[in-house]
């Protein structure tokens, strides 16, 4: 009904956990150890067409926790979801699969990978909110910088080993 009239349309078909991966190469000589571990997190975005009007947004969270130099844990999850978009104009589906899906997504995957942690023996890892509009604002310029010297490249056509475009 709402394609017939043309109204804008955005609906969660269904969230799920895509992938979640454990790893603790040093256990149990980990768990002796007195130091607590440095946490490190890195996050991922993505987002892909299913249909004409249907798209999966995807969240990825690697965490890794070493003592040391020892990884305790390294702890991959990839919370997904399933969305309808319809009558949504171009210039805003890109920000709403890169901004509004994954600030649905990111609290199933901030709770599967506490629980992963806690699970594994370690004490609780809390993840800390994401500005995922910021995110997308990095990665829009990283996108347009790396276009950038593309088009330098191409400009000159000679190419250095470290892809960077040779200098006169």
């Amino acid at each position: 009904m709402a394609e017939q009239n043309n109204q804008p349309v955005f609906q969660i078909q269904r969230v799920y956990l895509k992938d979640l991966s454990l790893e603790q190469p040093n256990s149990p000589a980990i768990f002796l150890e007195q130091e607590g571990p440095n946490i490190e997190v890195a996050v991922d975005v993505g987002a892909e067409a299913l249909a004409e009007t249907i798209f999966e947004s995807t969240v990825t969270i690697t965490v890794t926790a070493k003592v040391k130099d020892k990884v305790a844990f390294l702890v991959e999850g990839k919370q997904a979801g399933i969305f309808e978009c319809a009558n949504i104009p171009a210039e805003q589906l890109d920000p709403l699969l890169g901004i509004g899906c994954p600030n649905i997504i990111y609290p199933y995957l901030r709770a599967n990978i506490a629980d992963m942690i806690t699970r594994a023996g370690f004490p609780p890892v809390h993840l800390a909110e994401i500005n995922f509009e910021a995110f997308y604002q990095q990665r829009l310029q990283q996108l347009q910088e790396q276009q950038q010297q593309q088009q330098a490249q191409a400009a000159t056509g000679l190419v250095m080993p470290d892809g960077s475009p040779a200098k006169h």
